[in-house]
Parts: structure tokens; C-alpha cells; sequence
């Protein structure tokens, strides 16, 4: 059986956060009832002229810049022809030969190779339009379709990587990454049930054959509706392509490149047509759009929004708060507002390690349960920065800590006004010790065994220790217990 290397690369779509659309200003609020944010111009009016929207060309240069792209000191707007049911005009205004962001690169994790990255390459990351959203009604007898226009001129950058990755693996990484670094910045919100990030995929086989290296023809598959449905749609497309290739034989060279969907009920691609090349769009400078200018100053200006990435944060975590890789990665790929909890929280609790351990488990799990974000979450950063300070320095233990966690989701109220609803009181030293040497007393065995070597034997005396008195220190009671019985 012939060796064969398969061959990814990705176009991603990405509405940018703007609350206008593109080249007139309706809004770009998701959710609205259909045709109700549409005006003359993202209706295709005859007449109708596109104004530029600012904030779309400083979202994209922020994204180029964040990915290490090169910003041209000019770019310009095309035409795109082609005729879409769901874009009115019959043409798309995006950009040909003069991109925005061109020639960048964007690191990933390597999953054959833990701890190893993966560079990727970028052609190009160019603004245009987005068209509108047909919807096709199946369940109802008529068979009928609608079109929703609302998403005609929304913001869109298009983020085309080099056939860099080499495996569905590598894809869903290089998606996750991505979209994490686009959110952290805030240059969009990427919630693919929205619409708002969406994923084409070209792929192809390398085969190795006689010596000689052989490629399937080229297949951009798209409908794919999560990171999940790319990887099972590129696993299944190169066992397609390898079949297709062993009954036929076509290479790269006898067929042309074609466009496929995802089924993700049948876990299958089915075909859709043959893939137009940039000759059959006609492209050509759009008559009613100036060339956009992009100064160094300008350039310079948005540079300096971009405080830190995703990866510069992994590797602040490790060295500034002593995180592990794993820990740290964990933060940081829960965003950048779970990002600034965590540091409030360690900054305040002066442990870090701790702070990274209940927000991953208790902090996590209550806002998957209460289905809630962290900008709502009921505990703020100081409060229970405070409470796993007093974990820290001994006055509380983890058991009674998380008691007070669970009141505090339930109640808006300080640590203190916690610990004294739930009779949690501090006990001196001089109190513990007296309790301790009440139980050595009354249990002399204990004594042996650990003269004897058994340190474990003290651990059936905490437990009674706490039945005495609830809010003695698990820990130093066993500390105390050894310093009696050793001293």
C-alpha cells in the first residue's frame, strides 16, 4: 500500500466585533427577526453607495498584526462577481491583490510531540462582506426556502493559511488557537452557532508511488459546524481520496478541484460542484471605493492596543505565578475574562498555585453548572482571593474553605460574614495544643506507633480532633500531634 501525506490548509471566516456593518450602519446584532437590519446599501438598491467602516480596518490590522502578518501601507476593495440567492447585488466587495494582512505565520501546538510547536503559514487575511443566510425548511411538507438578509455586509476577515498542516489533529489546534488569540483580543466573539466563525477546508493526498510523488485532486469541504465536525470531515475526505485514488487513478493533474459538504448525521462529504478559480469572478476595483491608505502611525497606533497573546500569556503564567504548562494553558484557554480573575485572585490570596487549582475545579464546574459566565459569576476575584489567603496562612481548611465557597455563591456577603454565619472561628495555637495533648492522653497506642515509625497512626486522632471542636485545622492538628509526641 502505497505511503501518503495528507494536506490541510484552512480558510477561516471571521465576522469582526463591530456594531455596524461593513459599508453602511445597520446594526450587526445577531438574533434580530429576519430582514429587519437591512438598508439600501447591504440591500444592493440601485443608487446605492458604500461608505467604509473604521473600525472594521482597525479590527483587521489588529488580527494581521497579532499574527505576525505584514500590513501593506495601501490596500483596496474588489468586486467579486458571482450570484449568490442570499447576496443581492450579484457581487461581493472583498479584496484580490491587495490584501490587508499578508505573509504571516501562527504557532501551534504540535500533537504528534508534546511540548513541540508547529509553525503555520498565512497567505493572507483579507476584509469583505458577508452575504446573507438562506434557510431551508424541510420538516414542514413545502420544502421551501427563505433568505435572511441581516448578515448581508457584516465584517468578515477571511484568514487563509498555508497547506501547512498535516493532520486533522493539527487542523482542530490550529482552530482553537486561532480563535482563542482573535477572542482574547476582542476582534470577535467566534461563536460558530452564530455564524460568526466558520471554516472551509481544502484538502488532498500526497502519495508516495514508485518514488515518485503523486497528488489527489484538490477538495475544499465546507458546512462543517464545530472544530469537531472539521477533524471527522477531514479524516473521513482523505479515506475517500485514497479509495477514489485506488479505483481511478485521477491525480491532481486529470480533474479539477471541487467543493464538497459535510453531512455530520451520515459522517460523510457528499459533492456540490466544481471550484470556480479567480477568473471566473471577474474580479476587478470597485468603482465606488477609494483605496484605503494605512500609515506607519496608524499601524504603530494599533500595536500598541495589543497588550499580550495567548502563547505570551501561557509563558508569563509559568514564569511570574510558577503555574505548570498544563495549569497555565488551562487559564488561558478559558479567555481573557477568566485570564483576569485568575491574576486578581492570586494577586490577592498570594498563592498562585492554589488560585489556578479552585478556579480550574470549583470555580469551572459552578459556572458549567449555573450555565453563567464569569462577569456574573457571584464571588468577585478579591473575595475569594481573601478566602484562599486564610487557607493559605492556616486559619481555615480546605473542607471549611469550600463550606464558605458554597455560602458565598449563595450569598453576597464578605469572608468574615461567611465564616461567622457558618460558626467558623479561629483557634489559637495554645487551644489546639491543649486539645492535642488531651488525645495523646487518652490514646497512648497512638503514641507508640508513631514512635515506632507509623506517622500515619496520628491521622485517626484528627478525626476526633475535629469532633471536639469543628473548626481545628485538619493540618495543625496532625503538625501539633507529631511536634507533642516527638518533643
Amino acid at each position: 500500500m502505497p505511503q501518503y501525506e495528507t494536506i490541510i490548509g484552512l480558510e477561516v471566516h471571521v465576522q469582526l466585533k463591530t456594531d455596524s456593518k461593513l459599508f453602511c450602519g445597520c446594526s450587526t446584532r445577531f438574533g434580530a427577526p429576519p430582514n429587519s437590519q437591512v438598508c439600501p446599501v447591504c440591500l444592493g438598491m440601485p443608487g446605492a453607495l458604500p461608505v467604509m467602516n473604521r473600525q472594521a480596518i482597525t479590527l483587521a490590522v489588529k488580527a494581521g498584526l497579532a499574527l505576525n502578518c505584514n500590513i501593506p501601507p495601501m490596500t483596496k476593495w474588489d468586486r467579486k462577481q458571482y450570484f449568490y440567492p442570499d447576496l443581492p447585488k450579484g457581487y461581493q466587495i472583498s479584496q484580490y491583490d491587495l490584501p490587508i494582512c499578508a505573509d504571516g505565520f501562527l504557532d501551534i501546538d504540535d500533537p504528534a510531540s508534546e511540548g513541540d510547536t508547529r509553525r503555520i503559514g498565512l497567505i493572507r487575511a483579507h476584509l469583505e462582506e458577508d452575504a446573507g443566510k438562506s434557510q431551508h425548511d424541510e420538516t414542514s411538507g413545502r420544502n421551501d426556502s427563505r433568505i435572511d438578509l441581516n448578515r448581508c455586509g457584516t465584517p468578515l476577515l477571511e484568514i487563509v493559511s498555508q497547506p501547512d498542516l498535516r493532520s486533522s489533529a493539527e487542523a482542530k489546534n490550529y482552530l482553537t488557537e486561532l480563535k482563542l488569540l482573535l477572542t482574547h483580543l476582542e476582534v470577535s466573539d467566534c461563536e460558530m452557532q452564530e455564524g460568526s466563525l466558520r471554516v472551509d477546508a481544502n484538502i488532498n493526498l500526497h502519495l508516495d508511488v514508485d518514488g515518485k510523488k503523486i497528488a489527489t485532486p484538490i477538495v475544499e469541504v465546507k458546512n462543517m459546524n464545530s472544530f469537531r465536525a472539521v477533524e471527522r470531515a477531514l479524516d473521513y475526505e482523505a479515506e475517500r481520496q485514497y479509495a477514489h485514488w485506488e479505483e481511478t487513478g485521477q491525480t491532481i493533474k486529470d480533474a479539477p478541484k471541487t467543493t464538497r459538504g459535510w453531512d455530520d448525521s451520515r459522517e460523510q462529504t457528499f459533492a456540490q460542484r466544481e471550484k470556480e478559480e479567480s477568473a471566473d469572478y471577474r474580479y476587478f476595483p470597485d468603482p465606488d471605493l477609494l483605496p484605503v491608505r494605512l500609515p506607519q502611525s496608524f499601524i504603530d497606533q494599533v500595536r500598541d492596543t495589543i497588550q499580550e497573546t495567548p502563547a505570551q500569556a501561557r509563558d508569563r503564567l509559568q514564569t511570574q505565578h510558577g503555574l505548570s504548562a498544563y495549569d497555565a494553558d488551562v487559564i488561558v484557554n478559558q479567555g481573557a475574562a477568566i485570564l483576569g480573575y485568575f491574576e486578581s485572585v492570586a494577586d490577592v490570596s498570594g498563592d498562585p498555585k492554589r488560585a489556578s487549582s479552585w478556579i480550574q475545579q470549583d470555580v469551572l464546574r459552578t459556572l458549567k453548572e449555573q450555565e453563567t459566565s464569569i462577569e456574573q459569576f457571584p464571588i468577585p476575584a478579591k473575595r475569594l482571593g481573601d478566602l484562599l489567603g486564610r487557607v493559605r496562612s492556616g486559619d481555615l481548611d480546605n473542607n471549611r474553605a469550600r463550606d464558605v465557597f458554597a455560602y458565598l455563591i449563595e450569598n453576597d456577603t464578605d469572608v468574615d460574614s461567611a465564616c461567622t454565619a457558618l460558626g467558623i472561628e479561629a483557634v489559637d495555637s495554645g487551644e489546639i495544643e491543649s486539645l492535642c495533648q488531651k488525645l495523646l492522653d487518652d490514646n497512648p497506642q497512638v503514641v507508640q506507633d508513631v514512635r515506632g515509625g507509623k506517622q500515619q497512626a496520628v491521622g485517626r486522632l484528627i478525626g476526633q480532633a475535629k469532633k471536639v471542636n469543628p473548626n481545628a485545622n485538619p493540618q495543625q492538628v496532625r503538625e501539633t500531634l507529631l511536634k507533642l509526641i516527638n518533643g
